[in-house]
């Protein structure tokens, strides 16, 4: 069962808060409530009232289907941040010889997904069940490109293939061959050159 939480328009950048979030992602909650607590980011106090709101939300819809869950055996299954606005929030800083640096105040959006279902289950029906992108699945024109390249792996790995050494010594041959030539190319065309000087 899973129950989610967001908390929304948060201090602080994005980009700081997903220092915070990154420490917590996957673990049990008690783990990640303990880790937020003695963390020394100011992001974390925000990110720990969305973990317990998201907790508090699982034990509301367990009881209201009738589903007993242990608190204690959930564990975030997913959990990101997203930028907020900084449009209205720009504010002058005074700065040297009169002039002004302008301060882009950051906000963002914290979204926790907690479940109680263990953590391989999740893994083992996403590998039996592929998930195709839009434009594999539209066909047609969409799909050419991405055919093109399947295709185009195919023959290099027939080309990768382990040769015999016969044909190892006719493809280094035909290499040489094709050095030699284009260097007695060059040494013609140079001599026509200077004839024509």
């Amino acid at each position: 069962m899973d129950a989610r939480a967001s908390a929304k328009y948060l201090r602080g950048s994005a980009q700081k808060a997903r220092l915070v979030i990154d420490m917590i992602r996957g673990k049990n909650v008690n783990q990640a409530l303990a880790i937020l607590r003695y963390s020394n980011k100011r992001a974390a106090l925000g990110i720990e009232k969305c973990v317990r709101s998201a907790i508090a939300n699982a034990n509301e819809t367990a009881e209201k289907a009738n589903i007993s869950v242990d608190p204690d055996e959930l564990w975030l299954k997913a959990v990101y941040v997203d930028r907020g606005p900084t449009k209205n929030r720009r504010r002058m800083r005074p700065a040297p010889q009169g002039r002004a640096y302008r301060e882009r105040r950051h906000f963002c959006h914290v979204t926790i997904l907690v479940s109680s279902d263990q953590p391989g289950e999740e893994a083992q029906t996403e590998a039996r069940t592929p998930a195709a992108s839009t434009r594999a699945k539209r066909g047609g024109a969409a799909a050419a490109p991405r055919a093109k390249r399947a295709g185009l792996k195919k023959e290099a790995a027939k080309s990768s293939e382990p040769k015999t050494a016969e044909s190892r010594t006719e493809a280094k041959s035909e290499k040489k061959a094709s050095k030699a030539a284009s260097k007695l190319g060059g040494a013609l065309r140079r001599r026509k050159k200077k004839t024509e000087e």
